[in-house]
C-alpha cells in the first residue's frame, strides 16, 4: 500500500461525512471556536466569494519585537489551504505608520509524485492536509500562544476545536555588526529577532510544519518542513526508485517529490497595482586596462502574465505603484528562492515562478477546483498573456525525496522555501543604531 493509503483508509469513516462538500470544491474559512461571532455560519462559503478577513481581536495577530519592529496581520483556516494570511504590514521603529505588504499569502499546492509512477498526490486539494491540522504543545511553541481554530469538515468531527496556531518569537543570531573606524574602538552590533507563526497538518505518514517567518529587517520567509515517518508499507522501491532502509538491503523505501507552491497577493502601500520587474546580469571578459570582468544589470518590466525560471544573476522584484521611502525610492520586495530541485513531470511544475493576474478563484497551483467548468486548472494554464494590473507571484519549491537510514524514526524535518526580502522600503537599515542613522548616502567621517 503507497505511502498515503493506510492512513487515508483509516479516515473512511469521517471522510464520508464531508464527501458531498469535498466534490463541490467547497473552501471555508474559520477561527477560533471559543471567540468566532454567532454569524460565522455565513462566512463559510467558497473562496471565489469570500469577503475580506475578520480583523476582529479572535482573528488578529500583532506583535511587537523586542528590536521595535512590529508586525500585524489577519488569520483564517481555509478548509483546502489551511492557515492563510492577510492585510500583513510591516512598521520598522522609524517609520510613523504600517506599511502594507500583502493582500494574502497562503500555500497554494503539495504536489507529491511517486517516482516508480504508480502514485501521485496533490495534498492541499485531495489529501485532507487542512482537515488533518494537529494540536500543539506548549514545547513546541516555546514562550508562545497557542490559538484555538475550529477546523472545517474536520477529519474527526466530534473535535473540530483544534490547539494547532502557534505564535512566537524566536533569536536569530546577529542582525548586524560594524566595527567604527573613526577611532572609537566601538562595535556596534544586534541580535535579530524573528516573529514566527505556524501550524502542523498530518497528511498520510508525513507531518509538515507550515511556517511564516516575519524579521525584525522586513524580511518574510516561507517554508514548509516535512517530517513525520517513512511508510513501513512502502519499502517495496527497485529499479533505482528507492534506497535501503533497515537492515541488509530488503526494504527499499520508495522515492518521491515534493513540489511546494505558494501563493502571494502583494498589495504594497494598500495598493495592488504593483508592477513586476525581472533583473539579468551579464559578465563580460576583462578587456583593455580593466583589472577584472565587467557586468552589466538589465531590467525588464514585466508587463504581460509570464513563467519564469531560475538563473544565475537573475532575480525579480514587486514594486509599489505608489510608496515611496524616504529617500524618495520606490518601495519594493524582492523574490529570494531557496535551494530547489525543479520536477519535469508535469507542466505546471516547468517552472520556478509564475506571474498571473489576479482571479479570485484561481487558489491552488493544480487541481484548482473553484473555478467554474471549463476553466484551466493549473497556474501554467492561467499563463495566457493577459495585462498585468493586479499581479499575483505563485512560486514553486521542489525537493526530491530519497530516503535514508536517519530518515528514521522519527524523520528529521527537511524544509523547503523561499523569501521575500525588502529593497528600498526604507532609507536605511531599519535597525541603524541612532548615531549612525546620519550615515546615509555619501558620507564623510566627522572626525
Amino acid at each position: 500500500m503507497p505511502e498515503y493509503g493506510i492512513r487515508r483508509a483509516r479516515r473512511t469513516a469521517a471522510a464520508g461525512l464531508t464527501v458531498a462538500a469535498l466534490a463541490a470544491g467547497a473552501t471555508t474559512a474559520a477561527g477560533p471556536a471559543a471567540a468566532r461571532p454567532v454569524t460565522a455560519a455565513a462566512r463559510l462559503v467558497t473562496a471565489a466569494a469570500a469577503p475580506a478577513a475578520d480583523c476582529s481581536a479572535a482573528y488578529r495577530i500583532e506583535q511587537k519585537l523586542s528590536t521595535g519592529t512590529t508586525w500585524r496581520m489577519c488569520w483564517h483556516y481555509d478548509s483546502k489551504a489551511g492557515l492563510v494570511l492577510e492585510d500583513i504590514s510591516y512598521q520598522p521603529r522609524d517609520e510613523p505608520k504600517p506599511i502594507k505588504v500583502l493582500n494574502s499569502a497562503r500555500l497554494a499546492q503539495i504536489h507529491v509524485p511517486y517516482d516508480d509512477g504508480k502514485n501521485e498526490y496533490s495534498d492541499l486539494t485531495g489529501q485532507d492536509y487542512a482537515r488533518s491540522l494537529m494540536n500543539l504543545s506548549p514545547a513546541e511553541c516555546p514562550g508562545g500562544t497557542i490559538r484555538t481554530v475550529k477546523v472545517p469538515d474536520a477529519v474527526d468531527p466530534r473535535h473540530p476545536d483544534v490547539g494547532g496556531l502557534c505564535t512566537t518569537t524566536r533569536a536569530r543570531g546577529h542582525a548586524y555588526r560594524m566595527h567604527d573606524d573613526r577611532g572609537t574602538g566601538k562595535v556596534y552590533q544586534a541580535q535579530g529577532k524573528d516573529f514566527l507563526v505556524y501550524t502542523v497538518n498530518q497528511v498520510g505518514w508525513y507531518e509538515y510544519i507550515t511556517e511564516w517567518r516575519f524579521q525584525d529587517d522586513g524580511m518574510i520567509a516561507m517554508n514548509v518542513g516535512a517530517t513525520g515517518s517513512l511508510s513501513w508499507e512502502d519499502y517495496d522501491a527497485g529499479d533505482g526508485r528507492g534506497w535501503p532502509v533497515g537492515k541488509g538491503a530488503k526494504a527499499h523505501a520508495t522515492s518521491h517529490s515534493h513540489n511546494v507552491f505558494w501563493r502571494l497577493d502583494f498589495g504594497l502601500d494598500g495598493s495592488s497595482r504593483t508592477k513586476v520587474e525581472q533583473y539579468d546580469s551579464a559578465v563580460s571578459p576583462r578587456t583593455g586596462g580593466q583589472q577584472g570582468p565587467t557586468t552589466k544589470t538589465t531590467r525588464t518590466g514585466v508587463t504581460k502574465e509570464t513563467a519564469g525560471d531560475l538563473k544565475d544573476y537573475r532575480w525579480w522584484r514587486v514594486v509599489s505603484a505608489t510608496g515611496r521611502n524616504k529617500d524618495g525610492h520606490a518601495r519594493s520586495y524582492e523574490v529570494v528562492p531557496g535551494p530547489t530541485t525543479k520536477y519535469l513531470g508535469r507542466d505546471f511544475t516547468r517552472h520556478d515562478l509564475y506571474v498571473t493576474e489576479y482571479n479570485p478563484c484561481e487558489l491552488f497551483a493544480s487541481d484548482n477546483p473553484a473555478c467554474d467548468r471549463g476553466h484551466p486548472s493549473s497556474v501554467d494554464r492561467w499563463v495566457g498573456g493577459q495585462t498585468l494590473t493586479h499581479p499575483v507571484i505563485w512560486m514553486n519549491v521542489g525537493f526530491h525525496h530519497i530516503a535514508r537510514d536517519e530518515d528514521q524514526q522519527p524523520m528529521p524535518v527537511h524544509w523547503q522555501g523561499f523569501a521575500i526580502v525588502p529593497r528600498d522600503v526604507t532609507a536605511m537599515n531599519p535597525l541603524t543604531p541612532r548615531d549612525l542613522a546620519w550615515q546615509n548616502g555619501h558620507w564623510e567621517s566627522r572626525s
